[in-house]
């Protein structure tokens, strides 16, 4: 009878198995994969940034002042999951910026209300936290009808594999020398992944 039984529990549990897990539930955090265009391959383009933007201190920039050097232009937020590629984003500027390299920080309060301190604030807090000494820009839209003419350039006039609408914080534009946008990086990949390193140096000056 007790061997009968132990047949009748392994049957059982071997049935189980082969069973599909109908019911995975979807990441607690909505930021470990925010959503994102598929992977395409990158068509080059003639696009240029050189739009009148204004910094965070309020003083007006045209992005032509940055022609000759190369730029990583990225949507923060202060209070996302992602808010320590701060962190990454100050490395990769020391390591590269007497090479031509700027970073250039958008901070948007459009995903999640992530954002939503005064410029006082988001610069206090980004100094005081991350030490960060690259260029930061007063808020702006990165997504939908009313959204910054900088972010309607990036999103809607680049290349396949570089266009599609921002869909969190920190995603990153890489643009060449010639103000021309390159490639683009969906939020969870850091500033210092590889693949990001390895596109900086390509388009640095005179590489």
């Amino acid at each position: 009878m007790r061997s009968a039984t132990l047949l009748l529990a392994l049957a059982l549990a071997a049935c189980e198995a082969k069973q599909p897990n109908a019911e995975k539930s979807a990441p607690a955090d909505a930021e470990a994969k925010p959503p994102g265009p598929e992977a395409a391959k990158v068509v080059p383009n003639d696009v240029v940034l050189d739009h009148e933007v204004e910094l965070l201190s309020g003083d007006a920039k045209s992005l032509s002042d940055y022609r000759g050097k190369a730029l990583l232009v990225v949507n923060t937020a202060s209070e996302c999951g992602f808010t320590p590629q701060y962190a990454d984003l100050q490395a990769v500027y020391a390591k590269y910026k007497d090479r031509g390299l700027e970073v250039l920080a958008f901070p948007s309060n459009d995903f999640g209300a992530q954002e939503p301190g005064t410029p006082e604030q988001i610069d206090a807090f980004v100094h005081s936290e991350y030490a960060v000494e690259f260029e930061l820009f007063d808020k702006v839209v990165t997504t939908g009808a009313d959204k910054d003419p900088v972010y309607r350039t990036l999103t809607e006039e680049t290349g396949e594999g570089i266009k599609g609408e921002v869909t969190w914080n920190f995603t990153k534009f890489l643009v060449d020398p010639q103000g021309r946008v390159v490639r683009r990086f969906e939020p969870p990949v850091k500033p210092t992944d590889p693949e990001v390193i390895a596109a900086i140096e390509q388009v640095l000056p005179g590489a």
